[in-house]
């Protein structure tokens, strides 16, 4: 059977059938989130698939290659281009020479995984490799990120026609949501996040809303972007915490729209 049979490399949202176990014989249509192979392609070379949701593709570029250390700065990626196959989606990404040269030392293997973090590192000192540390004493206040969780789950399109999705939304301390990116993986929402957002100016007041748990290559994705709070609608894993710790981010979990716990730098937050 050809892949292109059963890959859909253009919606993200598509419809199939199904049957409610309360009436087994009567045939209903349920949105369903798309799922699809996406190559990263630098300089002709092949570098990962992930699977992921065909939207944003070129936020996921962008923030894929900032945050894997693939590059140092947007002016780094000469182009962009998205080429649709009937076996799944590839991004070619013409970065500069220097930049590819490092990314030989980096080579991964994560080829099929849902919006992989770390697996297919080569070796335990790229995987736990250690970004900068944040020194701002910027302070966030309480009602705001209250008020922008409230905002989040509003946000969320896909999350609400199909259940299947994650976001992350880059927020302002006034509670205001400026950019918000979904994908079935948890990662690659962050990536294209993070990817849309670089094109703008990330000021200081910004902090991050994520819908998954805060494990710790997210925590190494934020401080790429220089920002000091992480907010998890789920737990965060004891290495996130100890991470975000020895960077100066603060970590929250367990977010709700009237209550969370502050798992590092509490000092942070005021009332």
């Amino acid at each position: 059977m050809s892949n292109s049979k059963f890959i859909q490399t253009k919606e993200s949202v598509t419809n199939s059938k199904a049957y409610k176990s309360t009436s087994l014989k009567k045939e209903i249509v349920e949105s369903v989130a798309e799922e699809t192979p996406i190559a990263l392609i630098y300089n002709g070379i092949s570098h990962v698939v992930m699977m992921g949701t065909p939207s944003n593709l070129e936020d996921f570029a962008l923030g894929f290659s900032i945050t894997e250390g693939i590059v140092n700065k947007i002016s780094d990626i000469y182009s962009i281009e998205i080429e649709n196959k009937d076996n799944g989606i590839e991004l070619n990404i013409e970065i500069a020479s220097e930049n590819f040269a490092n990314l030989k030392e980096i080579r991964r293997n994560l080829t099929g995984r849902t919006g992989c973090g770390l697996c297919g590192a080569e070796s335990l000192s790229q995987a736990m490799r250690i970004p900068k540390i944040q020194t701002s004493n910027y302070q966030f206040d309480s009602k705001n990120i209250l008020k922008a969780l409230e905002i989040f789950s509003k946000n969320q399109i896909l999350q609400k026609k199909t259940g299947a999705t994650h976001a992350s939304a880059l927020c302002q301390n006034n509670g205001i949501i400026k950019i918000t990116r979904e994908d079935v993986g948890r990662h690659i929402a962050l990536d294209k996040l993070i990817g849309a957002s670089i094109k703008h100016e990330v000021t200081e007041d910004s902090f991050i809303i994520t819908s998954s748990r805060a494990s710790y290559e997210m925590i190494q994705k934020i401080a790429y972007l220089n920002l000091k709070l992480l907010v998890a609608i789920s737990a965060p894993t004891g290495l996130a915490i100890r991470l975000a710790e020895n960077l100066g981010i603060t970590l929250i979990g367990f977010a709700r729209e009237s209550r969370y716990t502050i798992y590092s730098h509490n000092e942070r937050i005021i009332e």
